[in-house]
């Protein structure tokens, strides 16, 4: 079995989903069931299988949760110190074409969130920047075009 590498952060996050799914989500689930079955016909009753398929969703969901978080390897950023770039590092780069700088973290894939700047370890950016250290220039293939960065900066925090 494959262990999924997560920050602290994103392992608490993964529980407070499963949190929200047993606590929160079952529940008011479970009352929706309720309400549609005292409607009374279920053959015909399209809250009841709606509210039962949302039933076996949760159920899902929570064990695909609960198998993530047993898989889980956290890696905690700020007890790494190193020069060169590993998972967790939060990296400040140059695109040498438009001088836009951008800062990445890189995390496993149960986190990746571009919008965030949270980037996986198995993109292509994030493979191309494992090991590297500030001053090194990186090539990186995307569909779109071909990128060459500057590591500025590499932090753990």
């Amino acid at each position: 079995m494959q262990r999924i590498p997560l920050t602290p952060e994103g392992l608490q996050k993964l529980k407070d989903n499963v949190e929200d799914l047993i606590k929160v989500q079952r529940p008011a689930n479970i009352k929706a069931i309720a309400e549609a079955r005292a409607h009374g016909d279920l053959s015909e009753n399209a809250e009841y299988h709606a509210a039962k398929e949302r039933q076996s969703f949760i159920e899902g969901k929570v064990q695909e949760l609960q198998g993530k978080i047993a898989m889980a390897e956290v890696i905690d950023p700020s007890k790494i110190k190193q020069d060169k770039i590993a998972f967790g590092a939060t990296v400040k780069l140059l695109d040498l074409d438009t001088d836009d700088e951008k800062t990445y973290m890189l995390v496993g894939p149960e986190e990746a969130d571009i919008k965030a700047g949270r980037i996986s370890i198995h993109s292509p950016i994030g493979k191309a920047l494992i090991s590297r250290a500030v001053g090194d220039e990186v090539t990186v293939k995307v569909p779109a075009r071909t990128i060459e960065y500057e590591v500025l900066e590499i932090r753990f925090e």
